[in-house]
């Protein structure tokens, strides 16, 4: 890097009446030079350029110094030398939590410096503030409102001060938040990597040049934010880096080889970058102006004569002196920032060409739009095909589209149980964690979790604990009425209560989390279609600022989706009703898992497994798993169990047969009842009729003096229940609500859902439909989106007629 060699030479103190005489020769000089001139008015138009782009958010390649570092490194006392003033920067920790972009503007009219603060949201700067203390205050108090009303601890937003004095350079400057390692006491832990980010972000763009400083007491091999500095810009070849406070190491240095070798940084810093070594004043009391300048030159003085007298041999002064001392560093940043202006200031123009031909654009569309208020019938045809548009695209998503990116606006499992408001499954006790838990999806693949989730929590739900005395009564009722099936039909009523009561909670909730995920496709499908029009070049189509109809066609489709859940929940009812009726097989039927059924669904679904889970976890830590064998039994009966029928024996003659044998014999004999549902429950069978006997006349049940006997009825119809309830549980599951499920949500979403919205918004008459563009609000959202549009294009307009002065210079 090319630098000069002139030293900063600073003015003595000397009467009013010659200073002024002074100024206004200088000026006349300046006026004179062609080339300061074409570099102040070339600055001039970058500097509003900027003002303009911080205003409007725009992305234009302004060349810019981004100053960098760790807290502590001389950033503050940096900025204040190059300013030529102090204004008590450190007290307010500038920089440490917004972004303050320094605009200096060398003005030899400026004997005092004059600061004046851009407005927070606006190309306009404020009145002129003379006193430096005023200049802290307004720091402050900008700094101290933005994170109260963001409610954060930093924040990007920048601060833009222009400062005009005679006594500085035209250089502008990023002020950026210091590098810690710890977050200060009150502030949130993620502050450090916040601020990180942030820098990352602002010195990223390759236009910009980074200065980034270090302090000289610390070695490059143990440098902390060197490798930051690397991940922005890997070969320096943007970087200009700054040894700050190198007096604390100048009394280190013995010999000429010593001193030579720490300047060149070898070995770190690559051989084509040469760092700056900068030392500043240390007396932080309150001085004049002319005093503080007149102390960095002198500095500047001390340290090139300790390096020529202080050490043995001296220095390589013909290459490192240009290095050396703050006057190089400024006259190299002024220089290199012009350079930079100069040669982009071709490219600057076309773009500022192109910009305000968009925002002419902008403009006239903006007009038509508003026009377009009192034409109902183009609002009408602009409207429909809108809200086609919008259903297409909610259509898309159901199918598998993953655009926009779903890092961004996917859920996970967890946070779609948060932002709904559903919480866990009812009546589940352990942890659900289907398959992809971790995963941000939306859409079908979010859709088919959810199903994939319920179909885990309801085989997760066993058949309830069941008090003796509720099966007494049931089973005491059913050998009343006579008949053999006392057993089975108590056993299959007890399943049937069961499953009514704990699985009607689990089929709301997989409605209502179904609907949410398909609620949340409004806005995915609005930001998919705000990305095609801009890929397209379409922006005809955008009805942003008809903030009454977009509010209509949101309520419509929120309402389109509770209805859907409204139905499915009445349409899954109905199967569980069905299910459980007296009237259903579900309870008999022995040959259902012959075709497949719930273990095949799951292990084909343990291959769809996409989370980044490791394989040495339990299964159980990545998905549910149905109810394995047990003992050698299944928990569904009916998977390879053989059926059998244990025929009690004779009952002596001494006690009454109420139990029903002869009812039994006939029930698997070729009666007239041998065939259709009587078959199959008696294939069932009635296991173990031992333990009920008759006493006085009577069915005995409970708990005797029998002991093993009789409690044994009691397990006897508990174990047949659960099974009965495994069995209603996998009907259910397997062939009524997964296929409902879908065929309620999905199906209308992809059918009808424009026929819906249309009928909503459209099948109505002309007042009515203009209510939803002419309501309170949307007319004025419209004006001042335009009154914006205006203001950039003015300023815009004007910045491209001064680079057009600029280019002509060129």
């Amino acid at each position: 890097m090319a630098n000069s060699n002139s030293c900063l030479t600073t003015p003595t103190k000397t009467p009013a009446s010659r200073r002024n005489q002074q100024s206004q020769s200088k000026m006349q000089s300046q006026s004179k030079d062609p080339v300061n001139a074409e570099s102040r008015s070339r600055f001039e138009a970058y500097n509003r350029l900027q003002a303009a782009a911080v205003a409007f958010g725009e992305k234009l390649p302004i060349p810019e110094i981004v100053a960098i570092g760790g807290q502590s490194d001389g950033k503050s006392s940096l900025l204040e030398a190059l300013l030529g003033f102090r204004f008590n920067i450190r007290e307010v920790e500038m920089g440490t939590r917004r972004p303050l972009i320094l605009q200096m503007v060398h003005d030899l009219s400026a004997l005092e410096p004059r600061c004046r603060f851009q407005d927070e949201d606006s190309e306009e700067y404020g009145s002129p503030i003379v006193s430096a203390t005023a200049v802290a205050d307004v720091i402050r108090s900008r700094t101290e409102a933005l994170l109260k009303k963001t409610k954060t601890a930093v924040s990007p937003k920048p601060i833009v001060m222009r400062a005009e004095y005679a006594h500085c350079p035209n250089l502008t400057i990023i002020d950026t938040p210091g590098f810690v390692l710890k977050a200060k006491k009150g502030e949130p832990e993620t502050t450090p990597d916040e601020i990180l980010s942030m820098v990352k972000s602002l010195a990223s763009p390759p236009h910009r040049i980074l200065l980034f400083l270090q302090q000289s007491s610390v070695e490059w091999c143990s440098s902390l934010w060197l490798d930051a500095v690397r991940e922005i810009d890997s070969s320096f070849r943007r970087t200009i880096v700054v040894v700050s406070k190198f007096d604390n190491r100048l009394k280190e240095f013995s010999d000429r080889g010593e001193v030579d070798r720490y300047l060149s940084a070898s070995g770190y810093l690559g051989e084509n970058t040469r760092p700056y070594f900068v030392a500043l004043p240390k007396d932080r009391s309150t001085v004049s102006n002319e005093e503080f300048r007149r102390q960095i030159s002198q500095v500047d003085t001390e340290v090139i004569r300790h390096l020529r007298e202080g050490v043995q041999g001296g220095f390589d002064e013909e290459k490192f002196r240009s290095y050396i001392g703050f006057g190089s560093l400024r006259d190299f940043l002024e220089s290199e920032l012009q350079k930079r202006y100069k040669e982009a200031a071709p490219a600057t123009l076309a773009l500022l060409e192109q910009r305000c031909s968009e925002v002419t654009d902008d403009m006239l569309r903006m007009e038509k739009k508003i026009q377009a208020t009192s034409d109902v019938a183009h609002l009408r045809k602009v409207a429909m095909l809108y809200t086609a548009s919008i259903s297409n695209h909610v259509g898309a998503l159901i199918d598998g589209a993953a655009n926009p990116a779903p890092e961004q606006w996917g859920k996970t499992t967890a946070e779609e149980c948060g932002e709904s408001g559903i919480g866990s499954w009812p009546g589940v006790s352990v942890d659900i964690k289907p398959p992809n838990a971790v995963l941000k999806l939306y859409g079908g693949a979010a859709f088919e979790r959810v199903i994939h989730e319920f179909r885990c929590a309801a085989y997760s739900i066993e058949c309830p604990p069941v008090s003796r005395e509720k099966v007494a009564n049931i089973l005491l009722a059913h050998a009343g009425r006579g008949g053999g099936r006392g057993v089975t039909e108590a056993s299959a009523e007890i399943a049937r209560t069961a499953a009514r009561s704990w699985l009607a909670p689990l089929l709301d909730t997989a409605c209502d989390r179904l609907a949410f995920v398909l609620g949340s496709l409004f806005e995915i499908a609005l930001e998919r279609n705000l990305n095609q029009n801009s890929e397209n070049e379409k922006k005809t189509e955008n009805m942003d600022g008809y903030v009454g109809f977009h509010a209509a066609l949101r309520n419509c489709y929120s309402r389109f989706v509770k209805n859907l859940a409204k139905q499915c929940k009445q349409l899954v009812r109905h199967h569980l009703d069905s299910v459980t009726s007296p009237y259903s097989m579900a309870c008999y039927e022995n040959d259902y898992h012959q075709g497949g059924g719930f273990g095949s669904y799951y292990k084909l679904n343990q291959a769809f497994e996409l989370s980044d889970t490791s394989r040495d976890e339990p299964m159980k830590d990545q998905e549910n798993i149905p109810p394995e064998k047990t003992n050698g039994q299944e928990t569904t009966p009916g998977k390879g169990e053989d059926s059998h029928i244990t025929i009690p024996e004779t009952p002596s003659p001494e006690q009454p047969c109420e139990i029903g044998y002869g009812v039994v014999k006939k029930e698997i004999g070729n009666g007239p009842d041998g065939g259709g549902a009587r078959k199959r429950m008696a294939r069932m069978g009635i296991r173990n009729m031992e333990p009920f006997r008759v006493q006085n006349g009577g069915l005995m049940f409970g708990n005797t003096n029998n002991g093993s006997k009789s409690s044994s009825a009691y397990s006897e119809i508990c174990s047949s229940a659960a099974q009965h309830f495994a069995r209603i549980r996998e009907v259910l599951v397997e062939r009524s609500v997964t296929s409902t499920l879908n065929s309620g949500f999905l199906t209308p979403c992809r059918d009808r859902l424009v026929v819906a919205l249309g009928l909503d918004l459209f099948a109505v008459n002309d007042d009515k439909f203009m209510d939803m563009f002419v309501a309170p609000g949307a007319i004025d959202v419209l004006q001042n989106e335009r009154q914006q549009l205006q203001k950039r294009q003015k300023i815009l307009q004007s910045c491209l007629t001064e680079f057009k002065t600029v280019a002509r210079s060129l």
